[in-house]
């Protein structure tokens, strides 16, 4: 009778440390499209999607092909965001210009940083307030470009804040009026909106930032990861087995899984909208 009292408490606490199991529902869509490479949602869960020569596809929420733009030069992406209200905005280092256009892929702005004295930009980001957030690599520095003026209006050199000879920045992308900076070796660097060092987060992840709510999403092997931005403190939310995973990305009520020359779009699962 101990015995069985004794096997049956340990059952009990066990299962106390159980992790509950969290999966996605069924796909909305799966879109193919060979040398997938960047994704990104708007605010109505539109996708916009590009291919390593720089062609910029949309998608509907439900996965059907609306458009495609396909600049004259041609040259990877570096960053493609859309999560802006209005803009559309892409990067490319190997062409060093940037672009900005409307909803419907049609082109806005477009400019080289050379006009405004940016000689090798390896990342940048759009920003509040006429703000595109460049990567400098020829000075290391991290510069906001008024691009309406192609004027740049500060300069934060980050070889001496960081005390590195050598940073290897994959991506920045400004959130909720932060900067966030993602170098892989060292961690993820994070800004106020003058330049300002914040603090460090300790994350290296060679994967495209994605953010949700107040927290940072990412994916270990299987697991898909959270840290707060607020409290720094880092979870554990699902579960997530995708062959050939590459990253993903969130929208309003969408989340994008990004794998080799596909991309799999979910409705948004309520365990990802209840995180704390």
């Amino acid at each position: 009778m101990r015995l069985t009292l004794l096997i049956l408490f340990c059952l009990i606490c066990l299962s106390g440390f159980t992790q509950e199991i969290h999966l996605l529902d069924k796909p909305i869509a799966e879109i193919t499209l060979k040398n997938i490479d960047l994704v990104s949602l708007d605010t109505k869960d539109q996708v916009f999607v590009s291919n390593i020569a720089g062609d910029i596809y949309l998608f509907s929420a439900e996965g059907k092909e609306l458009n495609l733009f396909s600049p004259a030069r041609q040259g990877r992406l570096n960053q493609l965001e859309a999560a802006w209200t209005v803009n559309i905005f892409s990067f490319s280092s190997d062409l060093q210009e940037y672009r900005v256009l409307d909803r419907f892929l049609n082109p806005l702005t477009e400019s080289g940083f050379l006009i405004a004295d940016i000689h090798l930009a390896k990342a940048a980001t759009f920003g509040n307030n006429n703000v595109i957030w460049v990567w400098d690599e020829s000075d290391l520095s991290l510069k906001s470009l008024d691009y309406l003026r192609n004027l740049v209006i500060q300069s934060q050199p980050l070889n001496l804040i960081l005390n590195s000879e050598n940073l290897a920045v994959s991506e920045i992308r400004e959130f909720k009026n932060r900067v966030f900076m993602n170098v892989p070796e060292s961690g993820i660097f994070v800004f106020d909106n003058q330049g300002n060092l914040l603090e460090k987060l300790n994350v290296k992840t060679t994967q495209r930032l994605c953010f949700y709510k107040e927290h940072l999403l990412w994916l270990e092997q299987d697991e898909l990861m959270s840290i707060s931005l607020s409290t720094g403190e880092t979870q554990k939310i699902a579960t997530i087995q995708v062959p050939d995973f590459l990253y993903l990305q969130v929208g309003q009520e969408r989340l994008a899984i990004i794998s080799k020359d596909k991309l799999t779009l979910y409705p948004m699962p309520d365990w990802l909208k209840n995180i704390q």
